[in-house]
This record gives C-alpha cells, sequence and structure tokens, in this order.
C-alpha cells in the first residue's frame, strides 16, 4: 500500500513557480511560531525567509544573503478537523475525489507541523458520530491520521454536518490549539457563526474550503452526475444548459461571499481550494497572508 504522506510530499515542490518547501516553511515557522530573542546562528538566505531576519552586518562582511536564526518555542497543538461525512464522497472542482484533496489539505499542513516539532490531532466525523484521534508528533501517526481520514470517507453513510464538528470541539478541547478546518461548500448557518465566535475567542482558527465540481458541465454530456446524499441524478439535457449553470454558479458565489465576509468578521484566515495541482500554492498564500497580518 503506498504511504499517503509520500504523496504528500511529491505535491510539496511546485514546479511551475519554482517555490518549495522553503517558501511554505517560512510561513509556517512565522505564523505558528513566536519570535524568539534567543539568537541560534546564522545560516544562508533561502527563498520564503523574511527580510526583517537577514542579517546586513554578517552579510555585508560574508559577501551573501545571511539570515538570523532564533530558537523557536512550540505554542501550539495543531489540530484538524476534517468533514469526513457524505459531503466529503463527492468530487472536487478538478473532478477528482474530493478525500484526495483533505487528505492532501491535511499532509500537508501536518509535514509542516513535524519539522517544526509540533503536535498534531485530528478530529472527524459526520452527523451520526465524531471521533478523535490523540495526539501524535511522528510521520507514522499522520500516516495513520491520514489513512483515517481516507478510510472515514470511503466508508461514510451519513450525511456531514460540520455544525456538530465545531460545537464538538468547543465542548471538548479545553487547552489552546491552532484548529484548521477542513470542509466543503455547504452554506455556513447561524449555528456555524454562533461556534465560530466561541472557537475565536479560545483558539486560533483556519478555515480550509474545498470547492465543489460543478453540478451542472457547460456542454452537453452523457456524464453521470448525482447528489451524494440523495442519490438524485441531474438528467443528460440540463447539461450545458447556460441558464442553469449561471443560476447555480452565481447561487454558489452567493453563498461564498456570505463564508468569506463571515470569516474576514471574525479574522479568521481562509483558503478556498480547488485542484490538488493549485493547493500548495493556495496554502502558502494563506500562510503568508497571515503571517503578514500578524506582524
Amino acid at each position: 500500500m503506498p504511504s499517503l504522506i509520500t504523496q504528500v510530499k511529491s505535491k510539496l515542490f511546485i514546479h511551475s513557480s519554482q517555490k518549495s518547501m522553503h517558501a511554505l516553511d517560512g510561513a509556517y515557522a512565522s505564523l505558528l511560531h513566536g519570535r524568539s530573542l534567543d539568537f541560534e546562528d546564522l545560516r544562508q538566505y533561502e527563498y520564503g525567509d523574511q527580510i526583517r531576519d537577514i542579517d546586513w552586518r554578517a552579510t555585508a562582511r560574508m559577501g551573501e544573503p545571511l539570515v538570523k536564526r532564533h530558537r523557536a518555542n512550540r505554542m501550539h497543538t495543531i489540530l484538524f478537523v476534517v468533514d469526513t461525512g457524505l459531503s466529503m464522497t463527492a468530487l472536487a472542482h478538478d473532478e477528482k475525489p474530493k478525500k484526495d484533496l483533505a487528505i492532501l489539505t491535511t499532509g500537508a499542513l501536518g509535514v509542516l507541523a513535524l519539522r517544526h516539532g509540533d503536535d498534531f490531532s485530528i478530529v472527524h466525523g459526520d452527523a451520526e458520530r465524531i471521533r478523535r484521534r490523540a495526539p501524535g508528533r511522528s510521520e507514522g501517526a499522520l500516516e495513520h491520521g491520514l489513512r483515517t481520514i481516507e478510510h472515514a470517507i470511503n466508508t461514510a453513510s451519513a450525511p456531514s454536518d460540520r455544525d456538530a464538528l465545531l460545537a464538538f470541539i468547543a465542548r471538548t478541547i479545553a487547552r489552546r490549539c491552532i484548529v484548521v478546518i477542513v470542509t466543503d461548500e455547504a452554506p455556513v448557518t447561524d449555528e456555524t457563526e454562533r461556534m465560530l465566535r466561541r472557537l475565536r475567542v479560545q483558539h486560533d482558527v483556519l478555515w480550509i474550503t474545498l470547492r465543489d465540481a460543478d453540478p451542472v458541465l457547460a456542454s452537453r454530456s452523457h456524464a453521470s452526475r448525482a447528489d451524494v446524499n440523495t442519490h438524485w441524478s441531474i438528467p443528460d439535457f440540463v447539461h450545458g444548459d447556460a441558464e442553469v449553470r449561471d443560476e447555480i454558479i452565481a447561487r454558489t458565489q452567493a453563498d461564498a461571499a456570505l463564508r468569506d465576509d463571515l470569516l474576514d468578521r471574525l479574522e479568521i484566515s481562509r483558503a478556498s481550494l480547488d485542484t490538488q495541482d493549485a493547493a500548495v500554492t493556495d496554502l502558502l498564500r494563506m500562510l503568508n497572508r497571515r503571517a503578514h497580518v500578524r506582524r
């Protein structure tokens, strides 16, 4: 059985823009670690390092850019809150399984957590049951966590219930964590807002939306399209209907605007992931935006 972590790591190098783990490492470190005043050593500048960390005197003396490295203090456990209900058995916007995008998202941030000495834990579930894995700090523990997500989605039989997941965190997690919510495009509710307001007081919250595939295709097709919850199939003749597509797109955009407005008002960092190929770039943008806002 191929390792899920190995598959995740293969995506952490973005060939198209020449950004690599160095950029993600820098964004992650500046986001999740306090800037200790305890100087540790100097090292060569790498892509993704912050300009403010350059030691200009040492750079002038040695003739190459050098950055100061400080002793970082681990602050939090990273808590991944992953929807594993029926909605996650559908296709993502790139027509690939949404499950794979959820695993990539959790795995990429999990690998970064391990590289920086942070603990992580996973909470997952649906409308019937919610489970939490014990905290871990090893690649073996992360692999088991990713396998748990994969199995839960593969065997899902109950609808997704994001609000129940958020309520579980609010009710059971007392220690301050960085809570990473991995969910889909389901509209936010009044209960969602109430739970997020409560979580935002106690925890540091990040929200990652996995975008759904278009239910109606742009051109006529005999491709099978069905709702994963109701199993209602979309008639073939609907595909290619511009009026229907425009109405669906408008509704999706309106729901997204409401969600993004809520997250912005609560100062919750967010990312919307369309494809596996662009996921790491989008996560990097989110981490960099967040790091710059916090300074």
